[in-house]
């Protein structure tokens, strides 16, 4: 190659023919440059692109289990369990984990999904709020439901009951436990429960049989919630006779002044009297009837004893097995149970009051033996449609029962 300028060809090996071959080597160097990255780049996009895909795969398919898992999840919670025909009582043990407090409700028939229960409580920590005791759990309830009630939780589902003026306590406890409130074991049980009694007001009686809280559980409508504390029931019936009983004794300072200083009863004997007011009366009137002819006999010096069946009723609901004449009970009174010596409830056997209520009475029967009638009445006999014929000595009440039982002969 010639210089431009003079025309004549460098020498070899000159300074300027080393730049020029220099030169030619670094174009050629960043030829080859250009064309390897211009090989590389379709790879490299094509390999970006396919890490995106994978990567948009897997997170759809995750997404898509997770929705899976929460529509599955939410479907479990909210499916019905077995049917069972009534609600199931249980003890419930302290310190179960998921895994056995899903083998225990699969154990009372309240799930046939022992290890989807599992899961379910394990992934809602529902077994760190269970409440240990006594709980009483409906057939076919959802897993969400058994843990609200297990757990007592605000929002459990109410049902409204009325507790009848008259019914005892064992009455009172199967209700509850057909409405699904609580268990009738557990609530009988709470019912006698002397320490919680004593919290409450509730006066100690002389004999152990006799010391609950019969009597004290005002009959009335009420809203409880399923599965309730049956102490939490008990202490709400009290409450509300304790209530009650303010209103009448504020009503009736005379008549509650003049039981105590003339009979020395207390409220437990006010109590205990209304009761059988409440089981004798029929019709309204004669509340106050009934209470005076009480009365008057236990105005007598316990010479003349009450006499009334439905104490002697009452003895085979809170004694059968100290009883012989309870032996195929069929809720009626007899002669037999009447003079039983062991029924320490008779007031055929016992001298003036009953040891304690035989039923639950209502304001006005509590209130008849407040403001009974002025009467000189000692006997009352039924002759039919809820009412008695009064009489004033024990001939002219022979006389009445012959007419009575005349009459019924015709």
């Amino acid at each position: 190659m010639s210089d431009r300028k003079t025309g004549k060809r460098p020498k070899r090996g000159g300074p300027r023919t080393r730049k020029l071959r220099q030169r030619r080597v670094t174009q050629r160097r960043n030829v080859r440059k250009r064309v390897h990255r211009a090989r590389r780049r379709p790879a490299r996009a094509g390999r970006t692109r396919w890490w995106r895909a994978a990567l948009l795969v897997v997170f759809g398919g995750l997404l898509g289990f997770a929705i899976a898992v929460v529509v599955v999840y939410r479907r479990f919670a909210d499916e019905p369990g077995p049917l069972t025909s009534r609600p199931v009582a249980v003890s419930w043990p302290e310190g179960l984990d998921a895994a056995e407090a899903a083998g225990l409700l699969a154990d009372l028939e309240l799930t046939d999904a022992p290890a989807a229960m599992a899961v379910y409580l394990r992934a809602t920590a529902a077994p760190d709020c269970f409440q240990p005791g006594p709980h009483l759990l409906p057939g076919g309830a959802s897993p969400r439901t058994l843990v609200a009630l297990l757990c007592r939780q605000d929002g459990r589902t109410t049902v409204k009951l009325t507790i009848p003026e008259g019914f005892h306590r064992f009455a009172i406890a199967e209700r509850l436990d057909t409405q699904g409130v609580c268990a009738r074991g557990a609530f009988l049980h709470a019912s006698a429960n002397r320490e919680l009694l004593y919290a409450l007001g509730v006066e100690p009686a002389e004999l152990p049989v006799a010391d609950t809280a019969e009597g004290y559980l005002f009959p009335a409508t009420y809203r409880f919630a399923l599965d309730s504390d049956p102490a939490a029931v008990v202490s709400r019936l009290v409450k509300e006779t304790n209530q009650r009983w303010k209103g009448l004794v504020g009503t009736h300072p005379a008549g509650w002044e003049r039981l105590q200083a003339e009979l020395e009863l207390g409220r437990r004997q006010v109590l205990t009297l209304a009761s059988m007011v409440e089981k004798e009366a029929v019709v309204a009137p004669e509340r106050p009837i009934i209470a005076s002819v009480f009365i008057n006999r236990l105005k007598d010096g316990g010479l003349e004893r009450l006499q009334s069946d439905p104490t002697a009723i009452y003895g085979c609901h809170a004694m059968p097995e100290q009883i012989s004449a309870c032996q195929g009970f069929d809720g009626k009174a007899s002669p037999a149970l009447n003079r039983d010596p062991d029924n320490l409830f008779s007031t055929y056997v016992v001298d003036g009051l009953p040891p304690g209520p035989i039923a639950n009475p209502g304001a006005a029967s509590i209130e008849a033996v407040l403001a009974p009638a002025d009467t000189e009445y000692l006997y009352f006999v039924a002759k039919g449609q809820g009412q008695h014929e009064f009489s004033e000595d024990y001939a002219a009440h022979k006389a009445a029962v012959k007419r009575l039982r005349e009459r019924q002969a015709r």
